[in-house]
Protein backbone atom coordinates (compact mmCIF):
# COMPACT_ATOMS: atom_id res chain seq x y z
CA UNK A 1 0.00 0.00 0.00
CA UNK A 2 1.34 3.42 -0.96
CA UNK A 3 1.80 5.96 1.80
CA UNK A 4 -0.08 9.21 1.38
CA UNK A 5 0.72 12.15 3.69
CA UNK A 6 -1.34 15.29 4.31
CA UNK A 7 0.83 18.31 5.16
CA UNK A 8 -1.10 21.06 6.96
CA UNK A 9 0.47 24.43 6.16
CA UNK A 10 0.02 27.46 8.44
CA UNK A 11 2.54 30.26 9.09
CA UNK A 12 5.23 28.29 7.22
CA UNK A 13 4.65 29.39 3.64
CA UNK A 14 7.96 28.21 2.21
CA UNK A 15 9.56 25.25 0.48
CA UNK A 16 13.01 25.40 2.09
CA UNK A 17 13.60 24.78 5.80
CA UNK A 18 10.07 23.56 6.33
CA UNK A 19 10.44 20.56 8.70
CA UNK A 20 6.93 19.14 8.33
CA UNK A 21 7.05 19.42 4.53
CA UNK A 22 10.59 18.06 4.31
CA UNK A 23 9.88 14.96 6.39
CA UNK A 24 6.41 14.34 4.93
CA UNK A 25 7.82 14.20 1.40
CA UNK A 26 9.87 11.16 2.30
CA UNK A 27 6.60 9.25 1.85
CA UNK A 28 5.36 8.25 -1.61
CA UNK A 29 2.59 10.84 -2.04
CA UNK A 30 1.99 14.22 -0.43
CA UNK A 31 -0.96 16.61 -0.55
CA UNK A 32 -0.73 20.04 1.10
CA UNK A 33 -3.70 21.72 2.76
CA UNK A 34 -4.22 25.27 3.98
CA UNK A 35 -7.23 26.17 6.14
CA UNK A 36 -8.76 29.64 6.29
CA UNK A 37 -10.15 30.68 9.69
CA UNK A 38 -11.95 34.01 9.11
CA UNK A 39 -14.02 33.78 12.32
CA UNK A 40 -11.04 32.99 14.54
CA UNK A 41 -8.82 35.54 12.82
CA UNK A 42 -11.47 38.21 13.40
CA UNK A 43 -11.79 37.25 17.08
CA UNK A 44 -8.03 37.53 17.45
CA UNK A 45 -7.96 40.94 15.72
CA UNK A 46 -5.69 39.70 12.92
CA UNK A 47 -5.27 42.46 10.36
CA UNK A 48 -6.74 42.27 6.86
CA UNK A 49 -3.33 43.58 5.76
CA UNK A 50 -1.64 40.54 7.26
CA UNK A 51 -4.08 37.94 5.96
CA UNK A 52 -4.02 39.50 2.49
CA UNK A 53 -0.21 39.23 2.56
CA UNK A 54 -0.41 35.62 3.73
CA UNK A 55 -2.70 34.68 0.86
CA UNK A 56 -0.54 36.43 -1.73
CA UNK A 57 2.39 34.38 -0.50
CA UNK A 58 0.25 31.26 -0.45
CA UNK A 59 -0.51 31.76 -4.15
CA UNK A 60 3.19 31.86 -4.96
CA UNK A 61 3.84 28.87 -2.71
CA UNK A 62 1.17 26.92 -4.57
CA UNK A 63 3.17 27.44 -7.75
CA UNK A 64 6.37 26.22 -6.04
CA UNK A 65 4.57 23.16 -4.67
CA UNK A 66 3.27 22.26 -8.13
CA UNK A 67 6.87 22.22 -9.37
CA UNK A 68 7.43 19.46 -6.82
CA UNK A 69 4.22 17.71 -7.97
CA UNK A 70 2.54 18.52 -4.66
CA UNK A 71 -1.10 19.64 -4.90
CA UNK A 72 -2.41 22.35 -2.59
CA UNK A 73 -5.96 22.24 -1.27
CA UNK A 74 -7.33 25.48 0.26
CA UNK A 75 -10.44 25.14 2.43
CA UNK A 76 -12.53 27.72 4.33
CA UNK A 77 -12.73 26.20 7.82
CA UNK A 78 -14.40 29.15 9.53
CA UNK A 79 -13.32 28.64 13.15
CA UNK A 80 -10.44 26.86 14.87
CA UNK A 81 -12.90 24.51 16.59
CA UNK A 82 -13.92 23.15 13.18
CA UNK A 83 -10.37 22.25 12.17
CA UNK A 84 -10.05 18.73 13.69
CA UNK A 85 -13.04 17.24 11.86
CA UNK A 86 -12.23 19.03 8.59
CA UNK A 87 -8.62 17.85 8.59
CA UNK A 88 -9.54 14.26 9.43
CA UNK A 89 -12.40 14.10 6.90
CA UNK A 90 -10.17 15.33 4.10
CA UNK A 91 -7.40 12.95 5.11
CA UNK A 92 -9.86 10.04 4.95
CA UNK A 93 -11.23 11.17 1.55
CA UNK A 94 -7.70 11.30 0.18
CA UNK A 95 -6.89 7.95 1.83
CA UNK A 96 -4.02 9.51 3.76
CA UNK A 97 -2.48 7.58 6.62
CA UNK A 98 -0.58 10.47 8.22
CA UNK A 99 -0.92 14.20 8.95
CA UNK A 100 2.08 16.48 9.36
CA UNK A 101 2.34 20.07 10.60
CA UNK A 102 4.62 22.59 12.28
CA UNK A 103 3.65 23.82 15.73
CA UNK A 104 2.07 27.17 16.58
CA UNK A 105 2.10 28.60 20.11
CA UNK A 106 -0.86 30.89 20.76
CA UNK A 107 -3.23 29.45 23.37
CA UNK A 108 -6.09 29.05 20.87
CA UNK A 109 -3.83 27.50 18.27
CA UNK A 110 -2.45 25.00 20.78
CA UNK A 111 -5.96 23.99 21.82
CA UNK A 112 -6.93 23.54 18.16
CA UNK A 113 -3.87 21.42 17.39
CA UNK A 114 -4.20 19.22 20.47
CA UNK A 115 -7.83 18.49 19.58
CA UNK A 116 -6.74 17.69 16.03
CA UNK A 117 -4.25 15.13 17.29
CA UNK A 118 -6.96 13.49 19.41
CA UNK A 119 -9.30 13.35 16.41
CA UNK A 120 -6.55 11.78 14.31
CA UNK A 121 -5.96 9.08 16.92
CA UNK A 122 -9.67 8.18 16.85
CA UNK A 123 -9.31 7.34 13.16
CA UNK A 124 -5.90 5.65 13.38
CA UNK A 125 -4.19 8.52 11.57
CA UNK A 126 -0.55 9.07 12.43
CA UNK A 127 0.09 12.71 13.45
CA UNK A 128 3.58 14.23 13.27
CA UNK A 129 4.45 17.66 14.72
CA UNK A 130 7.62 19.69 14.19
CA UNK A 131 9.46 22.75 15.43
CA UNK A 132 9.49 25.57 12.88
CA UNK A 133 8.60 28.98 14.36
CA UNK A 134 11.53 29.09 16.80
CA UNK A 135 15.01 27.67 17.13
CA UNK A 136 14.24 25.97 20.44
CA UNK A 137 10.82 24.70 21.52
CA UNK A 138 9.17 27.45 23.63
CA UNK A 139 9.12 26.53 27.32
CA UNK A 140 12.09 24.14 27.03
CA UNK A 141 14.68 26.66 28.20
CA UNK A 142 14.30 26.77 31.98
CA UNK A 143 16.23 28.01 34.99
CA UNK A 144 18.46 25.75 37.08
CA UNK A 145 15.55 25.54 39.54
CA UNK A 146 13.28 24.17 36.81
CA UNK A 147 11.10 27.26 36.41
CA UNK A 148 10.41 29.46 33.37
CA UNK A 149 12.57 32.51 32.77
CA UNK A 150 10.91 35.88 33.37
CA UNK A 151 13.88 38.10 32.49
CA UNK A 152 15.45 38.34 29.07
CA UNK A 153 19.19 38.48 29.85
CA UNK A 154 19.47 35.17 31.76
CA UNK A 155 17.15 33.60 29.17
CA UNK A 156 19.52 34.75 26.43
CA UNK A 157 22.55 33.30 28.23
CA UNK A 158 20.87 29.91 28.60
CA UNK A 159 19.64 30.11 24.99
CA UNK A 160 23.14 30.66 23.62
CA UNK A 161 24.50 27.91 25.86
CA UNK A 162 21.95 25.55 24.30
CA UNK A 163 22.40 26.48 20.64
CA UNK A 164 24.81 24.52 18.44
CA UNK A 165 25.78 25.09 14.82
CA UNK A 166 24.01 21.89 13.78
CA UNK A 167 20.74 23.23 15.28
CA UNK A 168 21.10 26.39 13.19
CA UNK A 169 21.51 24.78 9.77
CA UNK A 170 18.34 25.11 7.63
CA UNK A 171 16.81 22.06 5.96
CA UNK A 172 17.06 21.77 2.15
CA UNK A 173 14.20 21.88 -0.32
CA UNK A 174 12.25 18.60 -0.63
CA UNK A 175 12.84 16.41 -3.64
CA UNK A 176 10.35 16.32 -6.50
CA UNK A 177 7.51 13.83 -6.03
CA UNK A 178 5.73 11.55 -8.49
CA UNK A 179 2.84 13.30 -10.32
CA UNK A 180 -0.60 12.84 -8.78
CA UNK A 181 -4.16 13.72 -9.74
CA UNK A 182 -6.19 16.62 -8.35
CA UNK A 183 -8.82 14.84 -6.30
CA UNK A 184 -10.39 17.74 -4.38
CA UNK A 185 -10.87 21.33 -5.52
CA UNK A 186 -9.74 24.46 -3.63
CA UNK A 187 -11.87 27.51 -3.06
CA UNK A 188 -10.90 30.73 -4.86
CA UNK A 189 -8.96 32.29 -1.98
CA UNK A 190 -6.96 35.01 -3.72
CA UNK A 191 -9.73 37.65 -3.57
CA UNK A 192 -11.23 36.88 -0.14
CA UNK A 193 -9.22 39.54 1.74
CA UNK A 194 -8.15 43.02 0.72
CA UNK A 195 -5.68 45.32 2.40
CA UNK A 196 -6.47 48.58 4.20
CA UNK A 197 -2.97 50.11 4.10
CA UNK A 198 -2.72 52.32 1.01
CA UNK A 199 0.93 51.57 0.22
CA UNK A 200 1.02 47.91 1.28
CA UNK A 201 1.98 46.39 -2.07
CA UNK A 202 4.65 49.02 -2.63
CA UNK A 203 6.44 48.19 0.62
CA UNK A 204 5.71 44.47 0.94
CA UNK A 205 5.79 42.50 -2.32
CA UNK A 206 5.15 38.80 -1.59
CA UNK A 207 7.28 35.78 -2.31
CA UNK A 208 10.30 33.84 -1.11
CA UNK A 209 12.53 35.36 -3.81
CA UNK A 210 11.86 38.87 -2.48
CA UNK A 211 12.31 37.71 1.12
CA UNK A 212 15.67 36.06 0.43
CA UNK A 213 16.84 39.04 -1.61
CA UNK A 214 16.03 41.34 1.33
CA UNK A 215 17.84 39.03 3.75
CA UNK A 216 20.91 38.91 1.51
CA UNK A 217 20.94 42.68 1.02
CA UNK A 218 20.59 43.26 4.76
CA UNK A 219 23.41 40.83 5.59
CA UNK A 220 25.72 42.26 2.91
CA UNK A 221 25.12 45.98 3.32
CA UNK A 222 23.31 46.92 6.54
CA UNK A 223 23.76 44.49 9.40
CA UNK A 224 27.31 45.57 10.29
CA UNK A 225 25.95 48.99 11.30
CA UNK A 226 22.62 47.74 12.66
CA UNK A 227 23.43 48.77 16.25
CA UNK A 228 23.80 52.42 15.16
CA UNK A 229 21.18 52.60 12.41
CA UNK A 230 18.25 50.61 13.81
CA UNK A 231 16.81 53.52 15.83
CA UNK A 232 16.70 56.04 12.98
CA UNK A 233 13.32 55.74 11.23
CA UNK A 234 14.22 57.95 8.26
CA UNK A 235 16.76 55.45 6.90
CA UNK A 236 16.62 51.78 5.91
CA UNK A 237 18.51 50.68 9.01
CA UNK A 238 16.46 47.62 9.92
CA UNK A 239 16.04 44.32 8.12
CA UNK A 240 12.40 44.90 7.01
CA UNK A 241 11.94 41.12 7.25
CA UNK A 242 9.29 40.85 9.97
CA UNK A 243 6.28 40.35 7.61
CA UNK A 244 8.12 37.52 5.86
CA UNK A 245 9.10 35.93 9.17
CA UNK A 246 5.54 36.26 10.46
CA UNK A 247 4.11 34.52 7.39
CA UNK A 248 6.87 31.92 7.46
CA UNK A 249 8.09 32.87 4.00
CA UNK A 250 11.47 33.03 5.75
CA UNK A 251 12.33 30.89 8.76
CA UNK A 252 14.04 32.23 11.87
CA UNK A 253 16.68 29.55 11.30
CA UNK A 254 17.48 30.94 7.83
CA UNK A 255 17.85 34.44 9.28
CA UNK A 256 19.87 33.38 12.31
CA UNK A 257 22.19 31.15 10.31
CA UNK A 258 22.88 33.85 7.72
CA UNK A 259 23.86 36.32 10.46
CA UNK A 260 25.86 33.63 12.27
CA UNK A 261 27.94 32.95 9.15
CA UNK A 262 28.37 36.69 8.50
CA UNK A 263 29.78 36.94 12.03
CA UNK A 264 32.36 34.23 11.19
CA UNK A 265 30.46 31.55 13.12
CA UNK A 266 30.54 33.48 16.40
CA UNK A 267 27.69 34.02 18.87
CA UNK A 268 29.40 35.77 21.79
CA UNK A 269 31.81 38.11 20.03
CA UNK A 270 32.39 39.73 16.67
CA UNK A 271 30.62 42.54 14.88
CA UNK A 272 28.42 44.55 17.25
CA UNK A 273 25.75 45.21 14.63
CA UNK A 274 25.34 41.49 13.93
CA UNK A 275 25.25 40.64 17.64
CA UNK A 276 22.53 43.23 18.29
CA UNK A 277 20.40 41.84 15.45
CA UNK A 278 20.86 38.30 16.76
CA UNK A 279 19.64 39.61 20.11
CA UNK A 280 16.48 40.83 18.39
CA UNK A 281 15.86 37.32 17.08
CA UNK A 282 16.39 35.96 20.60
CA UNK A 283 13.79 38.47 21.91
CA UNK A 284 11.41 36.87 19.43
CA UNK A 285 12.21 33.47 20.98
CA UNK A 286 11.77 34.91 24.48
CA UNK A 287 8.27 36.23 23.80
CA UNK A 288 7.19 32.86 22.34
CA UNK A 289 8.60 31.27 25.50
CA UNK A 290 6.48 33.63 27.64
CA UNK A 291 3.38 32.84 25.57
CA UNK A 292 3.74 29.13 26.33
CA UNK A 293 4.90 29.37 29.95
CA UNK A 294 2.38 32.00 31.02
CA UNK A 295 -0.92 31.44 29.13
CA UNK A 296 -2.55 34.42 30.90
CA UNK A 297 -0.90 36.78 28.39
CA UNK A 298 -2.90 35.02 25.63
CA UNK A 299 -6.10 35.74 27.55
CA UNK A 300 -6.06 39.54 27.56
CA UNK A 301 -4.47 39.70 31.02
CA UNK A 302 -1.44 41.57 32.29
CA UNK A 303 1.65 39.51 33.04
CA UNK A 304 1.98 41.40 36.34
CA UNK A 305 -1.40 40.57 37.89
CA UNK A 306 -1.39 43.56 40.25
CA UNK A 307 -1.33 45.98 37.32
CA UNK A 308 -4.78 44.74 36.27
CA UNK A 309 -6.00 46.91 39.16
CA UNK A 310 -5.02 50.10 37.31
CA UNK A 311 -8.06 52.19 36.41
CA UNK A 312 -7.29 53.50 32.94
CA UNK A 313 -9.04 56.68 31.82
CA UNK A 314 -9.62 55.55 28.20
CA UNK A 315 -10.77 58.95 26.96
CA UNK A 316 -12.44 58.27 23.55
CA UNK A 317 -11.33 61.62 22.06
CA UNK A 318 -7.69 61.03 23.01
CA UNK A 319 -7.80 57.46 21.70
CA UNK A 320 -9.27 58.65 18.39
CA UNK A 321 -6.62 61.37 18.02
CA UNK A 322 -3.87 58.82 18.67
CA UNK A 323 -5.30 56.33 16.16
CA UNK A 324 -5.57 58.97 13.44
CA UNK A 325 -2.18 60.56 14.06
CA UNK A 326 -3.62 63.84 15.34
CA UNK A 327 -2.02 64.15 18.76
CA UNK A 328 -0.09 67.34 18.04
CA UNK A 329 3.21 65.54 18.71
CA UNK A 330 4.78 65.26 15.22
CA UNK A 331 6.85 62.12 15.78
CA UNK A 332 3.87 60.26 17.28
CA UNK A 333 1.61 61.36 14.44
CA UNK A 334 4.16 60.50 11.73
CA UNK A 335 4.57 57.01 13.19
CA UNK A 336 0.81 56.43 13.19
CA UNK A 337 0.59 57.65 9.58
CA UNK A 338 3.32 55.17 8.63
CA UNK A 339 1.28 52.37 10.20
CA UNK A 340 -1.94 53.37 8.45
CA UNK A 341 -0.25 53.74 5.05
CA UNK A 342 2.12 50.75 5.05
CA UNK A 343 0.75 48.29 7.61
CA UNK A 344 4.08 48.49 9.43
CA UNK A 345 5.83 50.74 11.93
CA UNK A 346 9.51 51.20 12.76
CA UNK A 347 10.38 49.31 15.96
CA UNK A 348 11.70 52.33 17.88
CA UNK A 349 8.49 54.17 17.09
CA UNK A 350 6.34 51.23 18.24
CA UNK A 351 7.84 51.72 21.70
CA UNK A 352 7.42 55.50 21.61
CA UNK A 353 3.75 55.51 20.52
CA UNK A 354 2.87 52.67 22.89
CA UNK A 355 4.35 54.47 25.86
CA UNK A 356 2.65 57.72 24.84
CA UNK A 357 -0.76 56.02 24.70
CA UNK A 358 -0.42 54.19 28.00
CA UNK A 359 1.67 56.59 30.08
CA UNK A 360 0.65 60.02 28.76
CA UNK A 361 -2.92 59.42 27.62
CA UNK A 362 -3.70 56.91 30.42
CA UNK A 363 -5.20 54.41 27.96
CA UNK A 364 -5.34 50.67 28.63
CA UNK A 365 -2.53 48.88 26.76
CA UNK A 366 -5.07 46.34 25.45
CA UNK A 367 -6.66 49.05 23.29
CA UNK A 368 -3.32 49.81 21.67
CA UNK A 369 -2.44 46.15 21.34
CA UNK A 370 -5.69 45.45 19.49
CA UNK A 371 -5.29 48.48 17.20
CA UNK A 372 -1.81 47.35 16.22
CA UNK A 373 -3.01 43.80 15.54
CA UNK A 374 -5.83 45.12 13.32
CA UNK A 375 -3.33 47.00 11.14
CA UNK A 376 0.09 45.36 11.30
CA UNK A 377 1.18 43.19 8.40
CA UNK A 378 3.60 41.50 10.84
CA UNK A 379 1.21 41.36 13.80
CA UNK A 380 2.36 38.53 16.06
CA UNK A 381 0.56 37.81 19.34
CA UNK A 382 3.71 37.04 21.32
CA UNK A 383 5.81 39.99 20.13
CA UNK A 384 2.94 42.51 20.00
CA UNK A 385 1.66 41.62 23.45
CA UNK A 386 5.20 41.57 24.83
CA UNK A 387 5.97 44.98 23.35
CA UNK A 388 2.80 46.63 24.60
CA UNK A 389 3.11 45.22 28.08
CA UNK A 390 6.78 46.25 28.15
CA UNK A 391 5.82 49.83 27.31
CA UNK A 392 2.93 49.87 29.79
CA UNK A 393 5.11 48.41 32.60
CA UNK A 394 2.60 45.57 33.06
CA UNK A 395 4.60 42.80 31.39
CA UNK A 396 7.56 40.50 31.66
CA UNK A 397 10.93 42.24 32.01
CA UNK A 398 9.05 45.53 31.48
CA UNK A 399 10.46 49.03 31.53
CA UNK A 400 10.28 50.56 35.07
CA UNK A 401 7.03 52.55 35.41
CA UNK A 402 8.91 55.79 36.08
CA UNK A 403 10.92 55.56 32.86
CA UNK A 404 8.77 57.28 30.26
CA UNK A 405 9.89 58.28 26.78
CA UNK A 406 9.57 61.97 26.09
CA UNK A 407 8.28 62.10 22.48
CA UNK A 408 10.00 65.43 21.86
CA UNK A 409 13.39 64.17 23.05
CA UNK A 410 12.90 60.99 21.04
CA UNK A 411 12.12 63.12 17.99
CA UNK A 412 15.20 65.32 18.36
CA UNK A 413 17.47 62.34 19.01
CA UNK A 414 16.29 59.93 16.32
CA UNK A 415 14.89 62.24 13.62
CA UNK A 416 17.07 65.33 14.15
CA UNK A 417 16.44 66.87 10.71
CA UNK A 418 12.75 65.97 10.70
CA UNK A 419 13.14 63.83 7.57
CA UNK A 420 10.82 61.08 8.80
CA UNK A 421 8.25 63.56 10.10
CA UNK A 422 8.15 65.45 6.81
CA UNK A 423 7.78 62.21 4.86
CA UNK A 424 4.53 61.36 6.62
CA UNK A 425 3.26 64.85 7.50
CA UNK A 426 3.87 67.00 4.39
CA UNK A 427 2.11 70.01 5.92
CA UNK A 428 5.14 70.45 8.20
CA UNK A 429 7.54 70.92 5.26
CA UNK A 430 7.84 74.63 6.04
CA UNK A 431 8.80 74.12 9.70
CA UNK A 432 12.51 74.42 10.44
CA UNK A 433 14.49 71.62 12.04
CA UNK A 434 13.91 72.97 15.55
CA UNK A 435 10.24 73.89 15.28
CA UNK A 436 9.26 70.53 13.83
CA UNK A 437 9.96 68.75 17.14
CA UNK A 438 8.39 71.20 19.59
CA UNK A 439 4.62 71.41 19.14
CA UNK A 440 4.05 73.78 22.05
CA UNK A 441 7.35 75.70 22.24
CA UNK A 442 6.26 78.27 19.66
CA UNK A 443 3.13 78.90 17.65
CA UNK A 444 4.95 77.95 14.46
CA UNK A 445 3.28 74.60 13.89
CA UNK A 446 -0.16 75.97 14.67
CA UNK A 447 0.37 78.57 11.95
CA UNK A 448 0.98 75.65 9.59
CA UNK A 449 -2.50 74.40 10.48
CA UNK A 450 -1.11 71.66 12.70
CA UNK A 451 -2.93 70.12 15.66
CA UNK A 452 -2.51 71.46 19.16
CA UNK A 453 -1.00 68.96 21.65
CA UNK A 454 -3.80 66.88 23.17
CA UNK A 455 -1.96 66.41 26.46
CA UNK A 456 0.73 68.12 28.53
CA UNK A 457 3.68 65.75 28.70
CA UNK A 458 5.00 66.75 32.14
CA UNK A 459 1.61 66.74 33.86
CA UNK A 460 0.60 63.42 32.33
CA UNK A 461 3.92 61.86 33.31
CA UNK A 462 3.52 62.90 36.94
CA UNK A 463 -0.04 61.55 36.94
CA UNK A 464 0.80 58.04 35.70
CA UNK A 465 3.78 57.76 38.04
CA UNK A 466 1.47 58.53 40.95
CA UNK A 467 -0.95 55.83 39.75
CA UNK A 468 1.79 53.20 39.71
CA UNK A 469 3.15 54.28 43.08
CA UNK A 470 -0.26 53.70 44.63
CA UNK A 471 -0.21 50.08 43.42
Amino acid sequence: MNNHSLIWLRNDLRIEDNPALYHATKNNFVTAIYLLFPKSWHEQHDADNKIYFWLQNLKLLEHDLHKLNINLLVVNAGHYQDAPKIIVNIALKLKCNSIWFNNEYGYNEQQRDNLTVKECLKHNLDCRRYLSQTLIEPGKIITNQGSCFKVFTPFKKKFYATITESLLQPLPKPTKRKPQKHILKSINYSTIYNYTAIDLNQYWPPGSKIAHKRLTTFINSTINNYDRMRDIPAIAGTSMLSPYLNAGVLSVKQCFYAAFLANKAKLYSGNKGILVWLDELVWREFYKHILVCFPRVSKNKAFKAKTDKIIWENNPKLISAWKQGKTGYPLIDAAMKQLLHTGWMHNRLRMVVAMFLTKNLMVDWRIGEEFFMRHLIDGDLAANNGGWQWAASTGVDAVPYFRIFNPIIQSVKFDPDGIFIRQWIPRLDQANNKQIHFPDATNALHKLNYYKPIVDYKKSKAKIIDVFKKL
